[in-house]
């Protein structure tokens, strides 16, 4: 049998550690696959796409920014990505492409098993309202959080977020321009702040840089970077400092690629290995 291919669609990808503990999982389980980046264009998806219905191919992940416009060019979308509006992960049926969300389990359990915090009636703060803050911001809403603050570049995309999760649950949602006065109110007052944004990403124009100011960061809250590649940016140095907790996008990226190789290959991840290759 030919040897199988599952990529990783996005750009930028090269910064990406998922073919690391992809294909260390891959070789421990004895799957003939490889693990591969596809720095992709937006007028490259529809063909990429296409490329992924061939019998040598189990899928792929996506990452950043095509999470919500591969939907369109996809045959099934599981329910739950389908109400996220957002797919990180697609399985190939025999040339039949199926979309699926595993962000929103992988950011749930980094939040409960590294992070040991409960959403239940907290106030949470979200920077950015693309594919990855979608995922998230269902996770809490169904986690009972009592209020939602979304802000985004795109204040029209943040706030169509808030509208269409409003009464799905008892949250309280509403989205506040960045670098405003009513974020630094919301963030001031969270017992939890996700980065959701591409801010602190290595390689990219914003490598280094913060998606709120340091002292905006509440000395008691948890800080959750959604970023694993540095697996500590900037904004969570800063957090520490100022004595939040924090968590690192690499605990999310290795539960949600779990899930992924579970779809791609119905076996048990191995869970600890992934890890350990990932750190």
């Amino acid at each position: 049998m030919a040897t199988k291919h599952i990529g990783l669609i996005g750009k930028p990808v090269a910064h990406s550690t998922s073919p690391i503990f992809q294909q260390a999982a891959l070789d421990h389980c004895g799957v003939d696959a490889r693990y591969e980046l596809w720095e992709t264009e937006a007028e490259e998806l529809p063909a990429v796409v296409e490329r992924m219905r061939r019998d040598d191919c189990l899928g792929a992940n996506v990452t950043i920014p095509h999470k919500e416009r591969i939907i369109d060019l996809l045959d099934e979308i599981d329910p739950l990505a389908r109400r996220i509006g957002a797919v990180n992960t697609v399985v190939n049926h025999g040339g039949r492409l199926s979309g699926h969300n595993t962000d929103i389990l992988g950011f749930a359990q980094a939040l409960r098993r590294d992070g040991e915090f409960d959403p239940h009636g907290c106030h949470a703060v979200v920077l950015g309202a693309g594919g990855v803050a979608r995922a998230i911001a269902v996770a809490l809403v169904d986690g009972g959080a009592a209020s939602l603050t979304f802000t985004d570049i795109d204040q029209e995309r943040a706030a169509g977020l808030a509208r269409e999760l409003t009464g799905q649950g008892q949250t309280v949602l509403r989205a506040v321009p960045p670098a405003s006065a009513e974020l630094a109110a919301a963030a001031s007052v969270c017992r939890l702040l996700v980065n959701c944004t591409p801010i602190g990403l290595r390689h990219s124009r914003a490598e280094g840089d913060t998606p709120i100011p340091p002292e905006q960061v509440p000395p008691g809250a948890l800080v959750f970077d959604v970023i694993a590649s540095p697996p500590e940016t900037r904004l969570l140095a800063e957090a520490r400092r100022r004595g939040a907790r924090t968590v690192s996008g690499m605990a999310m990226l290795v539960y949600q690629g779990a899930e992924s190789f579970r779809l791609w290959t119905g076996l048990e991840p191995p869970l600890d290995i992934m890890r350990q290759a990932a750190l």
